[in-house]
């Protein structure tokens, strides 16, 4: 069995791909996508004789043959090649977040060595494709670096009730109920009073299905047919909790549901469990879909909150954030991403205004 070595490279913010990559997949990438080895080394800039020569350095390294060589024809990957990038492509979408979180720990440990004027701020998030996003601008616009550990909602939550970070990322469903699954999960976790909210995005979640939706999916009912295969998110994540609100608003049994037990752990990674063909439907969010080109059906919108604590709000920090999200420059950019608007971005919400799991009856439970 062939050992992964991992390693990283320091480079200027400006050319790094913020992405694990291995010199050999992208050589099948660009032989793959092209269709012939010359036009692979044209596009990444390296002569016909080195691509050829590493290519072949590699088969003999591998003991099996990466493409086939046949004169006169356009080169094409070998069975083995194929199974090498779809290999790749499923590490990728699976540990995306946790690649993320590295990238960020590794830049953090940097931050303070190149530049004397950077800060770091610890957040503990569900996993998104905006806080990235909203990463780089806090770095390249306030030399403030989000060190983003990517979590569930409600581990996230907890990060911060325990000190662990000054910023968590969740979503929920702002309509629901006291005693919905949505309450259930967070109302213990949050108190008014102690912890206040930070408006950053509304997004829109639904079913991921392949390209032109071949089976005709349509609603959350249409998971239960029986030869359906679904992927789901794990136990603790937002997403989890947001489709087993829906679920039970729909009167749709969980346990009719082919894979509701089969997880995995990103948007990303779901996705690709259908792009792949190994899931025929998904749950998660829009971005993740269309940037693996599949049809999505927006099934509801929620809001993605940044919570922290009643005694964070004047730290510096916390104030740096607030003024990008606010930025209407941050605000166009977030509305480039599928499924993504601003929603209050930046702006001091009350638990009580925004989540409707308190209503008390008298000053005294007010009071506690």
């Amino acid at each position: 069995m062939h050992r992964i070595d991992l390693a990283y490279t320091l480079v200027p913010g400006d050319r790094s791909r913020g992405e694990l990559h291995h010199p050999l997949l992208e050589l099948l990438e660009a032989v793959n996508r092209s269709g012939s080895i010359s036009a692979a080394a044209r596009e990444m800039s390296m002569s016909y004789r080195h691509v050829w020569g590493e290519l072949k350095r590699w088969e003999s390294e591998l003991g099996r043959p990466l493409l086939l060589w046949t004169r006169g024809q356009s080169a094409r990957l070998s069975p083995f090649g194929s199974k090498l990038l779809w290999a790749e492509r499923q590490a990728q979408a699976r540990l995306a977040p946790q690649l993320a979180s590295l990238r960020n720990e590794l830049e953090r440990a940097f931050a303070t060595a190149f530049d004397d004027g950077a800060e770091v701020i610890p957040v503990s998030a569900s996993h998104d494709e905006a806080l990235p996003l909203l990463g780089d601008w806090c770095a390249s616009h306030r030399k403030l670096h989000l060190d983003v550990h990517f979590t569930g909602s409600v581990d996230a939550l907890a990060a911060l009730n325990d000190g662990r970070c000054l910023l968590a990322g969740f979503h929920a469903l702002a309509e629901a109920p006291r005693g919905s699954a949505t309450a259930l999960a967070y109302r213990p976790l949050l108190k008014p009073g102690r912890h206040k909210l930070i408006g950053f995005a509304l997004r829109s979640q639904g079913l991921m299905v392949a390209a032109g939706n071949p089976l005709g999916i349509r609603s959350l009912a249409d998971l239960a047919r029986p030869a359906l295969r679904f992927v789901n998110r794990g136990r603790g994540t937002g997403t989890r909790v947001v489709l087993d609100e829906l679920l039970a608003a729909s009167g749709t049994p969980a346990q009719k549901i082919s894979g509701y037990d089969r997880t995995e752990p990103s948007h990303r990674a779901v996705a690709q469990s259908v792009s792949s063909g190994s899931a025929d439907a998904a749950f998660g969010i829009e971005a993740a879909a269309r940037a693996k080109g599949l049809d999505f059906i927006e099934i509801t919108q929620e809001r993605y909150f940044l919570a922290t604590l009643r005694d964070h709000l004047d730290d510096p920090l916390i104030a740096t954030v607030r003024a990008v999200l606010a930025s209407a420059e941050w605000q166009a950019a977030l509305r480039e991403l599928p499924g993504y608007q601003p929603f209050r971005s930046g702006e001091v919400l009350s638990l009580k205004d925004v989540l409707p799991w308190w209503h008390y009856r008298g000053p005294k439970a007010a009071a506690r």
